[in-house]
């Protein structure tokens, strides 16, 4: 067993750090509050290829795996930069693309993902159906050579940064029953398919949006995994976005617990370092140990869906871990500054919407907490 991470991964994580830190936070926020965009951010990683280092190699990318994009996930956010669309575009809609789409569908869209020149965003959320996705009403009816779909999902992310959103909906037969879960990509300027912008407290460049499909047309070449593939396609992409997720909150926490170090080392009261009194540096320090328990946790579910092994378990601890850890390391951040920690100069407590997010989305603390009961422990089901 080798925990030393591969030189290929050191040298990713030096240049894109590099990168996000000729930004740095106080740009990243500027443009949050201003309802603007990341985009010189995403094309200078782009450019370097550093945005489909997950995606295949034949389709332009890095071939490296999830492990890879988490290490650009975390090195963005360790920078004070966490960049939403990373967890959507190349982790969940690339991986599903790579592993389910056609020839054809992967050659229309993983090369412009891996160049960071396409977006596809992830409509899986319903606002009646909660974390159960059996209960999906966004429906899908064949009608001739198209799909046709209605329904309205919730809380989508980058749908003003995208190119298509790839849309979740439970398939109709002929006579309107179920026959299962269908994956369509959509065109974000589709006839029949309107937005409306969700406001939130969060400062984050990624907008929310509700968004509305009227009997939208979707040619069945756009429908990946096919009919009746169950919910493979789906799952494949899951698992990198709770990865993903568990990076940006790993990063984040890496940040915080930086600038509460340089700031104990530095602030002095009573002619001591305030790091040098245990109640400032035992915190600290503790939030530290559980910051690196999830960065372990989190490769290690990497290292375990790159291997194509069953990373189900190990992608839902880490993303608890990193939430709960991320949340814990910030707090403790902000406490060690005082009230210095809520002011705009020292960039803190403004990353509090963006971790707390975390614990919620993209799946709750307490349905991972469900999923560990029931298919770790072996306990009887409680919903």
């Amino acid at each position: 067993m080798d925990f030393s991470e591969i030189t290929e991964h050191r040298m990713l994580r030096d240049a894109v750090r590099g990168i996000a830190s000729s930004y740095g936070h106080a740009w990243y926020v500027e443009r949050a509050r201003a309802g603007g965009r990341t985009t010189e951010l995403w094309d200078d990683l782009a450019r370097k290829g550093y945005l489909g280092v997950n995606i295949p190699e034949v389709y332009g990318g890095g071939g490296m795996g999830i492990s890879a994009l988490a290490a650009v996930c975390e090195e963005v956010s360790a920078a004070g930069c966490p960049l939403l669309l990373l967890v959507v575009s190349p982790a969940i809609v690339g991986s599903i693309l790579s592993r389910h789409g056609t020839d054809e569908q992967k050659a229309a869209w993983l090369p412009g993902i891996a160049a960071g020149t396409k977006k596809i965003v992830f409509a899986i959320t319903e606002p009646d159906a909660g974390s159960n996705s059996h209960n999906l009403s966004t429906a899908a009816t064949r009608d001739g050579g198209v799909y046709r779909l209605s329904g309205t999902k919730y809380y989508i992310s980058g749908v003003d940064e995208a190119d298509a959103i790839l849309v979740v909906a439970r398939i109709l037969d002929d006579a309107g029953k179920p026959s299962g879960l269908g994956l369509f990509i959509v065109d974000v300027d589709a006839p029949g398919l309107d937005k409306s912008l969700i406001p939130v407290q969060t400062v984050m460049p990624e907008r929310q949006y509700t968004l509305f499909f009227e009997n939208v047309p979707v040619p069945e070449d756009r429908l990946v995994g096919g009919e009746g593939a169950g919910l493979a396609p789906l799952f494949t992409g899951l698992n990198p976005e709770r990865i993903t997720s568990a990076a940006l909150a790993n990063g984040v926490a890496c940040y915080a617990l930086e600038k509460a170090a340089a700031y104990a080392r530095d602030r002095k009261v009573w002619r001591t370092p305030i790091g040098a009194h245990q109640g400032i540096a035992h915190p600290l320090a503790a939030a530290k140990i559980d910051v690196e328990l999830a960065r372990l946790m989190t490769a290690k579910a990497a290292w375990l869906y790159d291997k194509g092994e069953d990373a189900g378990e190990a992608s839902n601890m880490a993303k608890y871990a990193a939430a709960e850890a991320g949340l814990r390391a910030l707090d403790q951040a902000i406490q060690t500054h005082g009230g210095n920690g809520l002011a705009c100069e020292y960039g803190l407590a403004d990353l509090w919407g963006a971790l707390r997010t975390l614990r919620i989305a993209p799946v709750s603390r307490e349905m991972i907490l469900n999923f560990v009961a029931q298919h770790s422990l072996g306990l009887p089901r409680s919903y």
